[in-house]
């Protein structure tokens, strides 16, 4: 489901917005719509805003649950809209990264208002659903408001009181591109066999312990590894510690892991090559 992030200042009009949305996907492209409602998840936890919002604490907490549940709805087909401030520009780029890794699109809507046109916007609600004036002001201090020159941010529509939403353009931008190619930051690292990994601790383990035995013998320069036709190569005068080991191979692991695909017979070659990279 392709992601609309509403972003604006408090009582701008984004709840409006998205139902307005919610009704051009579903009537005139017949797509099934999910509204992440900000809203209703800070009435369900049974707090209000201005609670919310005066709490670091709590506002993190349901910005959590925004994301997770805009997380679990987001995919190709249908549209979810994200009804929230979003007013953090790297919350808007975790959502982004979210996206990137379901590999579907989005697009980011700014809903506009004079601060003095949006506070009046805000007394019309029923008393409980009221930002105070201490929470409002705040809440326009902080706005870090999107800009179309970053990616996370693109495609960027901006939209003011009385301004009709580009219904069309933002369809196009959802149904009618492509997603951003998913990389290795958004994706989840592939499984490896239980065998595989226990094979790649031995070989690497092996080879330390032959260096490590090779240096008691004080062999300085080329160490030879049984079974392997290259050769470690260790600076003349200078002994290579058990730890430093330690740590390249740790190193060589972490790595492998990511990428387990790789022939495990030349692990120990690509092992040996890795040490003489780390060992200059």
């Amino acid at each position: 489901m392709p992601l609309i992030i509403m972003c604006g200042p408090p009582s701008a009009g984004k709840t409006i917005r998205s139902l307005e949305l919610k009704e051009y996907f579903e009537g005139v492209l017949k797509k099934n719509v999910h509204i992440v409602c900000e809203n209703d998840l800070i009435s369900a936890s049974n707090i209000t805003k201005n609670e919310v919002f005066n709490d670091s604490s709590k506002e993190k907490s349901i910005r959590g649950q925004i994301k997770s549940e805009a997380t679990r709805l987001v995919g190709k087909e249908d549209v979810v809209v994200l009804d929230s401030q979003n007013y953090i520009k790297g919350y808007r780029y975790e959502l982004y990264c979210m996206t990137k890794a379901s590999k579907t699109t989005q697009c980011t809507i700014l809903c506009c208002a004079p601060q003095e046109t949006a506070w009046k916007w805000n007394l019309k609600r029923e008393k409980n659903e009221q930002y105070s004036e201490e929470v409002f002001n705040a809440l326009y201090l902080r706005f870090e408001e999107p800009d179309s020159r970053n990616r996370w941010d693109t495609p960027l529509f901006v939209v003011n009181p009385g301004d009709d939403l580009p219904l069309s353009d933002v369809s196009s931008a959802l149904f009618e591109r492509k997603p951003p190619p998913p990389n290795q930051s958004t994706q989840c690292p592939p499984l490896a066999s239980a065998n595989y990994l226990y094979e790649m601790d031995r070989i690497t383990q092996e080879i330390v312990s032959a260096i490590l035995a090779a240096q008691k013998m004080n062999i300085e320069g080329e160490v030879k590894v049984p079974g392997y036709s290259q050769s470690v190569v260790l600076n003349a005068g200078t002994r290579v510690t058990s730890a430093q080991l330690a740590r390249i191979r740790r190193q060589f692991l972490s790595y492998t892991k990511l990428h387990p695909g790789t022939d495990l017979s030349r692990i120990g070659m690509l092992f040996i090559q890795y040490l003489n990279t780390n060992l200059v």
